[in-house]
C-alpha cells in the first residue's frame, strides 16, 4: 500500500471520490493527510443503573447487549464548549461525514497538539473501503487535576488514504451511513454469544475462513 499525497487527495476529491461534508477548508489539507474537526455530539459513559434488583454498576465490555443504552449523549450547539475532567473518557463524533472509495482505505491518527494537552487519541483504527458517514473518536483526559475544554470544529485528528494493492469485498461496519449514537450498539449476536460462553473452539471451527472459502 502507498500512502497519497496532497495532490492526489485533491484530485479524488474534485472527482467526487473521496467525499467531505461539510467540504474542506484550507486549514485541513496537509501535504500527505486531511485533519478533521470535532464534532457536536459527545457520548459519556454511565457508571450505574436502577434496576429492580437496586442499583447496579454499568459494564460496556458487555457486548452482548445494546451499549446505546449505557451512555449519556450530549449534543452541543453553537458557541458551546465541552470540558473533559481529569481522568474522563468519552467518545466524540466528527464534525465531517466522509467517503472512502474502494481502492483506498484510511487510517486515523491524533495531531500533535492534541496529545500535548494531555488527551490520549490514539492510534484510533482503519476506516474500512467503500465506508461511508461520521468517525468515532476515543478521547481520555490523561491529567489528574486539569479539565481540558473541547471546542467542537477544532482540528483534532488526522486522516491519510492509502491505495490498496487488489481488490477487496468492502463489508459495511456499524457505523456505515449513521451518527455515533446509532452506531454504538451491539457486536454480532452470533460471536458475542460464544465469546461469553467461552467456545472459542466452536467459534474458531464454525466460523472458519478455510471452510467459508472451499463453499464458495
Amino acid at each position: 500500500m502507498s500512502v497519497i499525497t496532497k495532490k492526489q487527495i485533491l484530485e479524488r476529491v474534485q472527482k467526487g471520490e473521496i467525499v467531505f461534508s461539510p467540504s474542506l477548508d484550507i486549514f485541513q489539507l496537509q501535504e500527505h493527510a486531511v485533519d478533521l474537526r470535532l464534532g457536536f455530539t459527545f457520548l459519556i459513559p454511565k457508571i450505574w443503573h436502577l434496576t429492580a434488583r437496586g442499583r447496579e454498576s454499568l459494564d460496556i465490555t458487555h457486548f452482548d447487549k445494546q451499549n446505546g443504552e449505557f451512555f449519556d449523549v450530549v449534543e452541543l450547539e453553537e458557541g458551546q464548549y465541552f470540558e473533559l475532567l481529569p481522568q474522563e473518557y468519552v467518545l466524540v463524533s466528527t464534525l465531517e461525514t466522509i467517503k472512502v472509495p474502494k481502492d483506498l482505505m484510511a487510517v486515523v491518527y491524533p495531531r500533535s497538539s492534541t496529545n500535548r494537552k494531555g488527551l490520549s487519541l490514539d492510534l484510533t483504527g482503519i476506516v474500512d473501503s467503500g465506508y461511508e458517514g461520521q468517525l468515532t473518536l476515543p478521547i481520555r483526559n490523561n491529567t489528574r487535576s486539569q479539565a481540558v475544554r473541547l471546542y467542537p470544529g477544532e482540528r483534532v485528528c488526522q486522516i491519510v488514504f492509502e491505495e490498496l494493492t487488489g481488490p477487496v469485498n468492502a463489508r459495511k461496519s456499524k457505523y456505515h451511513k449513521k451518527d455515533i449514537v446509532e452506531g454504538v450498539t451491539r457486536e454480532k449476536r452470533d460471536e458475542a454469544t460464544l465469546v461469553m460462553k467461552g467456545e472459542i473452539r466452536k467459534l474458531k471451527n464454525e466460523y472458519s475462513v478455510v471452510k467459508k472459502e472451499e463453499k464458495k
